[in-house]
């Protein structure tokens, strides 16, 4: 699971030059490593899921204000907040969490390495317009009030992996208009279910642990691939290697992981196609 999160940090900032690809890189593994580090703070505390949804609300409006900051791609702080409920929900004991934070950095600074031999020289293509803190705030709010409807309703459902919903709830609001959000909320959604099949196929037949990691690196290949390109694409190879992690890290029954995955992701999109729709898309936000 820590290494899987570290090497998220090789999506960010792909169609970049060497140089502003090595600045995104270093700061998208800061917020990365901040979340992990949290969750890592809440699975020692055995925190209820209750302190998950407060934490995470306000993980996520902070998480905003500064990936928006440095204009990260993919655009907000989506991997961040997936990190630190994914993490958190982990029953500690299973390893020491200073070990378990250092595969993760030490998997980050490889991902960093490896990117600049994939980078372009020459100027970025990538543009962005200047956001007023004014829109950053607004923006975060956003983040704060859907994921806060998502773990509302998270809590009152008794979902078993809360974290599930809260990340989703994030997934709508890094699309640019109202047509793209609901799209985006769509194609979580099918690529949800398209990858819970891959999982189950992978699951139930109860393979080795050293198996199911085995298919775990290979399901990062594709995800990194299409996360920028297609995101329903994308989905449907990163349910999958989400499920394994989670599995190997906390074992538990196949029907009832993928029965929460889909009832998690069903809240969490829901929440934030509400607040995507229902509010404006502040001006600087993600413009090409």
């Amino acid at each position: 699971m820590y290494a899987v999160f570290g090497s998220f940090t090789g999506m960010y900032g792909r169609a970049e030059c060497h140089r502003q690809r090595l600045r995104h890189q270093v700061q998208a593994t800061g917020v990365l490593l901040t979340g992990v580090a949290i969750g890592l703070l809440l699975s020692d505390r055995d925190a209820r899921p209750w302190v998950l949804v407060l934490v995470e609300v306000g993980f996520a409006a902070v998480g905003s204000l500064v990936t928006d900051k440095f204009g990260l791609r993919p655009e907000g702080p989506f991997f961040g907040i997936f990190a630190l409920g994914a993490i958190a929900i982990v029953p500690a004991g299973h390893v020491a969490s200073w070990v378990a934070f250092s595969i993760c950095a030490a998997t980050a600074v490889l991902s960093i390495v490896v990117g600049q031999f994939g980078s372009r020289s020459g100027e970025s293509g990538t543009t962005r317009d200047e956001l007023r803190l004014s829109d950053a705030v607004y923006q975060a709010t956003r983040y704060g009030l859907a994921l806060s409807i998502a773990g509302s309703a998270g809590l009152v459902l008794g979902i078993g992996h809360i974290n599930w919903a809260l990340a989703g709830a994030a997934v709508p609001l890094a699309a640019t208009d109202s047509r793209s959000r609901v799209y985006r909320g769509i194609h979580r959604v099918l690529g949800t279910v398209a990858g819970l099949g891959v999982t189950a196929a992978l699951l139930l037949p109860d393979l080795p642990p050293n198996v199911l990691a085995v298919f775990a690196i290979a399901l990062l290949f594709p995800t990194e691939l299409f996360m920028t390109r297609n995101y329903g694409l994308a989905i449907g190879f990163f349910t999958p290697l989400i499920m394994l992690m989670t599995e190997l890290a906390d074992p538990t029954e196949p029907f009832t992981l993928l029965t929460d995955r889909v009832i998690g992701t069903l809240v969490g999109v829901a929440a934030g196609i509400i607040v995507a729709v229902l509010t404006h898309q502040p001006r600087g936000v993600y413009a090409r």
